[in-house]
């Protein structure tokens, strides 16, 4: 056990090593930040002065060693534009998209579970194909999109909810509502192939034999064993819904690290974007993690060995 998760853990390490590599690279060709920061009509001598300054004239090897060196150091820098530590910037906007994914995953996995356990007990009957609609609907609405018809019709039309900025939990409606259809429809696609594999199984058979209904062996049985790829997926999922919300965040000017990585990018503020790609990173392959250890609590068959 402590093997596999030194492992898992060594992976891990490498996969964020790996997208902060990616990320450091691709943020520098993007373009040279120097010239949005100094003043209109400044000289290329000005311009020189900046870029030495910010170290950016130095070698790309060695503003990656630097880099990394900084993050040895638990130092993210300060930001190119707002001259403040990231550390701070970043942090006074996590909570914001940690309620908003919290937000959605509670839709997604309310919804779609219940969803996808009915459209495997009905197979074939009308309440699947209702809900297989309303799960295909969720799949294919862009989230922009779905977002916006969200705002038009319960925050324009009728009023009910605030259509942008933060105002109490309604405010957190229609963001997590966006953003968690799409994996809603996932979890409703996972759940009821898993819940389907298991009804062909021999055991349920045996228990409806003994007199057991169709209910209490789904509920005491069925929904057990076919827990493993759905929280395989919860776990994936986690990070897409941090990922999403860069989209959601702009559309309902939500405060979060989404709004903030685009108007980091925008603005080409290295350092607050890779502190962001830091933190999803983590967050991703430390859920992937956490999945591989409630595998044992889920199955006691499974073993986790080397």
């Amino acid at each position: 056990m402590t093997r596999h998760i030194a492992g898992r853990f060594g992976q891990a390490v490498v996969a964020t090593l790996g997208v902060l590599t990616i990320v450091f690279f691709i943020m520098r060709l993007s373009g040279d930040p120097t010239l949005l920061l100094v003043p209109e009509g400044a000289t290329a001598e000005q311009i020189a002065q900046l870029r030495h300054a910010l170290g950016f004239d130095r070698p790309l090897l060695v503003q990656y060693g630097a880099y990394l060196l900084d993050l040895l150091r638990l130092d993210l820098g300060d930001s190119l534009v707002q001259r403040t530590p990231v550390f701070g910037l970043v942090a006074e906007r996590i909570p914001y998209t940690v309620a908003l994914a919290t937000g959605a995953l509670l839709v997604a996995l309310g919804i779609g579970i219940p969803a996808g356990v009915m459209m495997a007990v009905w197979r074939g009957g009308l309440i699947e194909r209702a809900l297989a609609g309303f799960v295909l609907a969720g799949q294919s609405l862009p989230t922009f999109w779905s977002g916006i018809l969200l705002i038009l019709l319960f925050g324009v039309t009728l009023g009910w909810l605030p259509t942008s900025g933060v105002d109490g939990i309604a405010s957190l409606v229609m963001p997590s509502v966006a953003l968690g259809a799409l994996t809603m429809s996932t979890f409703a696609r996972m759940t009821r192939i898993a819940v389907l594999d298991e009804l062909s199984r021999d055991y349920v058979n045996a228990a409806r034999a003994r007199g057991l209904s169709r209910a209490a062996v789904v509920a005491r049985h069925v929904l057990r064993n076919a827990a493993i790829p759905v929280v395989t997926v919860a776990a994936l999922e986690v990070g897409n819904l941090l990922a999403g919300a860069v989209i959601v965040e702009t559309v309902f000017a939500w405060p979060g690290i989404g709004q903030l990585a685009i108007q980091s990018i925008q603005a080409r503020d290295f350092l607050i974007v890779q502190a962001i790609v830091l933190f999803v990173s983590v967050v991703y392959v430390g859920m992937n993690l956490l999945a591989d250890l409630a595998y044992a609590l889920i199955d006691p068959r499974i073993r986790m060995g080397g």
